[in-house]
Parts: C-alpha cells; sequence; structure tokens
C-alpha cells in the first residue's frame, strides 16, 4: 500500500508542477509569418494591378508591423502565459484583408471611382489595436467582469434599441442597424455581442445548477422543467424583436445561438438543444409566414437565377455574381489584378470572401476557413484549462461568436444559407466590426494567460499542516 500511495502522490506532484511554457518566441515568429502574408499580399496587389511594387509599401509595412509588434510586447509585459497563436492568426487575417480592400479600392479607381476604403481600415485597425491594449491593460483578471453581469445585459439592450431611436437610427438596404453621428456611423451591436456574451456567462454561472435539472424524459432526451424555459423564451422573444423590428436576420441568429452554445455548455444537457432547435424552426416558420422581407430572402436563397436581372428585380445580383466570380476562380484564382471583383456589389464588406475565391481561389478560401478554425479551436482549448467557471462560459461564448459569425457569412455567400448581412471578421471592411472583434481578441487573451499560468504555490504553514496530516494517516495504517 505504501509503494501505490507513493507513486499517486508522485503523479499528483507532477501534475500540479506542471506549468505552460509562455511562449511568447513562438508567438513573435509567428507574427513575422503573418506580417510576411499581409505585406506581401500588399505587394502583391500592386504588382498585379499597376505592375510595380506600392509606393508606399515602406511606409504601410512598418505601420502594420509596429501594431501588431507593439500588441505583443504588450503581452509579453501584462500577458506572459496568453495563448500564443491567437495574435498571429488574427494578424494574417487582418492583413489579408487589407490587401484585399485595397485591390478593390484600385479597382474603382479604375472606373473613375474614388476609394480610401483600406486607408480608412488601417485607420480602424489602429484603433482596434490600441482599445485592444487598454483592455489588456485594464482588466489584469476577467473574473472582475462578473461583478457586471447585470450591467452589461442592460448595456447590450440599450445599444440593440439604438437603432430605432428617431433621428438616430439609420436604416441601410432594409436593415435598421446603424446610428448616425454627425459624419460618423456606428453599429452598435457589434459592441452588444460581446457585452451580451459577458452577461451570458455571469447569469449561467449563478443558475446552472437550477436550469441543469432535468424534467420530463422523451425519446431518450431530458427535457429542462417548465419552470425554467424563461431565459431561453427571452432570448427567443430578442432574437425575434430584432428580427421584426431591425430586420437583421444576422444578429437574430447570432445571439440567440450564442445563447443556446453557452445554456448547453453550461448545464451538459441535451435537452436544451432540443428545445432550442424546436424554437428557432418555430420562430424561422413564423416570421417566413408573417414578414414579407423574411420571405423575400429565402426565396432569393432557394431560386436565386429568377431574381438576377433588372426585368426581374435584381436582388440577387449579388449573391448570383459572387458564385460566378468564385466558379472563375477556381482552385488557385485569377490572381490579383486578372478578375473582375468589382462587379460583386459591397465586395469590400459583406462579399469579401467572394472577393478572395475570384482572384486568390478556392485554396485561398479554404485557408481562410481554417485560419478561423484555429481561433475557434484556441477559445475552446482555453475554456477547457480554464479554472474558473465564469472564464469557461465567457472563453467559450466568445469562440461561439466568432464560429457563428464566420458560419453565417461564409455559408451567406456561398449559397448554403440565405444572405444575412454580418461583416467576416477581420477580413471585411467595417470600423465597429473590427474593433468589436480585436477586444474579444484580448478578453481570449486575458482568459488564457490566468487559465495558463502556474498554480499558486502552498505557503509554508498549509505546507507544513499537509506534512503533519499525511503523518497522521501513515501512523493509523
Amino acid at each position: 500500500m505504501s509503494d501505490v500511495a507513493a507513486q499517486k502522490s508522485a503523479q499528483s506532484s507532477s501534475l500540479m508542477g506542471f506549468v505552460h511554457r509562455r511562449r511568447r518566441g513562438a508567438e513573435l515568429f509567428l507574427l513575422v509569418l503573418a506580417l510576411a502574408v499581409g505585406i506581401g499580399a500588399y505587394a502583391a496587389v500592386g504588382l498585379g494591378v499597376e505592375g510595380e511594387v506600392p509606393a508606399d509599401i515602406i511606409g504601410y509595412g512598418g505601420w502594420l508591423a509596429a501594431l501588431v509588434i507593439g500588441a505583443h510586447v504588450v503581452i509579453r509585459v501584462v500577458a506572459p502565459y496568453a495563448d500564443p497563436v491567437l495574435l498571429p492568426v488574427v494578424a494574417a487575417l487582418n492583413g489579408l484583408g487589407l490587401a484585399v480592400i485595397y485591390r478593390l479600392d484600385l479597382a474603382a479607381e479604375a472606373v473613375d471611382r474614388k476609394n480610401d476604403y483600406a486607408q480608412q481600415q488601417l485607420i480602424w485597425m489602429t484603433l482596434g489595436v490600441i482599445l485592444f491594449v487598454a483592455t489588456l491593460v485594464a482588466i489584469r483578471d476577467h473574473r472582475v467582469l462578473q461583478r457586471f453581469t447585470y450591467t452589461s445585459a442592460l448595456a447590450a439592450i440599450l445599444l440593440l434599441l439604438l437603432p430605432m431611436v428617431p433621428g438616430l437610427g439609420k436604416e441601410v438596404f432594409g436593415a435598421r442597424i446603424w446610428i448616425q453621428v454627425g459624419p460618423f456611423n456606428f453599429q452598435p451591436g457589434e459592441v452588444a455581442k460581446v457585452l451580451i456574451v459577458v452577461a451570458f456567462a455571469g447569469y449561467l454561472v449563478l443558475h446552472r445548477d437550477a436550469l441543469a435539472l432535468a424534467g420530463r424524459r422523451v425519446l431518450f432526451v431530458d427535457l429542462p422543467r417548465g419552470r425554467d424555459l424563461g431565459p431561453i423564451l427571452v432570448m427567443w422573444l430578442v432574437s425575434l424583436g430584432i428580427l421584426v423590428f431591425q430586420r437583421d436576420l444576422g444578429s437574430s441568429l447570432l445571439f440567440f445561438g450564442v445563447f443556446l452554445i453557452m445554456l448547453y455548455v453550461a448545464t451538459e444537457r441535451p435537452g436544451w438543444l432540443v428545445v432550442g432547435g424546436l424554437l428557432f424552426a418555430g420562430g424561422a416558420l413564423a416570421a417566413y409566414v408573417l414578414f414579407g422581407h423574411v420571405r423575400e430572402r429565402f426565396q432569393i436563397w432557394l431560386n436565386p437565377f429568377d431574381f438576377y436581372t433588372e426585368e426581374q428585380g435584381g436582388q440577387s445580383f449579388q449573391p448570383v455574381e459572387a458564385m460566378f466570380g468564385m466558379g472563375w476562380g477556381g482552385l488557385i484564382g485569377r490572381g490579383f489584378g486578372d478578375g473582375d471583383p468589382l462587379r460583386v456589389p459591397f465586395a469590400n464588406s459583406d462579399f469579401i470572401v467572394a472577393a478572395i475565391g475570384e482572384e486568390l481561389g478556392l485554396t485561398a478560401v479554404m485557408a481562410v476557413i481554417v485560419m478561423y478554425g484555429l481561433i475557434v479551436e484556441r477559445a475552446l482549448r482555453t475554456a477547457l484549462i480554464c479554472r474558473d467557471g465564469f472564464g469557461k462560459l465567457l472563453a467559450t461564448g466568445l469562440g461561439s461568436v466568432i464560429a457563428l459569425q464566420v458560419f453565417v457569412v461564409i455559408g451567406g455567400v456561398t449559397g448554403l444559407i440565405p444572405l444575412t448581412g454580418l461583416t467576416t471578421p477581420f477580413l471585411s471592411y467595417g470600423g465597429s466590426s473590427l474593433i468589436a472583434n480585436w477586444v474579444i481578441l484580448a478578453l481570449l487573451l486575458r482568459i488564457s494567460d490566468q487559465a495558463r499560468r502556474p498554480v499558486p504555490q502552498l505557503s509554508d504553514d498549509t505546507a507544513a499542516i499537509d506534512t503533519d496530516a499525511t503523518q497522521v494517516v501513515k501512523t493509523i495504517r
């Protein structure tokens, strides 16, 4: 028995002594590769379109390098144990997005349309990195956010209601999701998605024991109790409200999907997935029957070529042209400058994946999807190793936001699901989305830093008590 006890004690000591390496050197090496992707793509655009490297390549490359290396230095100082893969992957996606937006700007100049979206996007990226740094410096422990559970929920609801305020809200192509203050446009739903994940995580940590209780068993699935259906019904009604009043199908799917995933992770009850799936199906059917704009989206998705030409209304011109472009691009693409991505309206925002597919091919689209998969995988890995329930749910929710948004956007562009109007994280043009996603990255790095840090060592008094207890056990044996 003493040998077995000694082996178990040795195994326990080795597990407690295991610590994650900081891996900041690996992060720096990956950042160099990410910069090569971003700056190299920018140079390739100039060579492909104008036959020469852009004249501002040194200034552009230097500024891009300063941003990501500066973020790396801040991580070294305030979050040394943070995940080493997240920042390089995000830097590569952001750099590639800037290059593709620059390509679209040059295409617009060729038809006498002056666009400076790439320059504006670089400014938004700068603001995003500044907020990234501020978040890491200000929030030294993610568990502090749990104190603001209901404050975050209230702030998220107010932000979602802002576009409905007369004189402040602005309707763009049928969706009322913007507010305008002077010359500036802002999409409050992008900030709301971060706050609502914080609110969900805090609420579910407090109430998951009650929500995990099983009710009736139907077909080998334990359904939740009727009295516990309140939270999911409220979230379902909020999602329907966004769909009805703001005509924003994407945000409606995103918020309800994230809540359902976090609820399942918190309770480990498949019954919630069944209830959520039934509510989603019922809401989708009701919206299809009652609201013309939802029915039109589905008809365009199912029969895109019936709405393609101007005589047919032209509502499906954008997705059909995107499919033509991606089909023309094939496996390896036409190359920067040899495609015609400007045929797709709003290619720099909603349909930037179509532009990538046309000029860089299916290979590049698959690489982009793999990079998003890495972000989600590292977020879920962080959730697995996190030592507190709030951090686990927060990391899961933030990773789910990225996963659902990518699925909804790329699924809509490729015709897998109806179009929803969301932006592709870190790739698409848009200040609200880019800044919010950099804050999400900062929160994930903060949680991973806390999770990967060494376990605090026991004090001398505690160690002495533990030794005395061990001696007592041996004496009894």
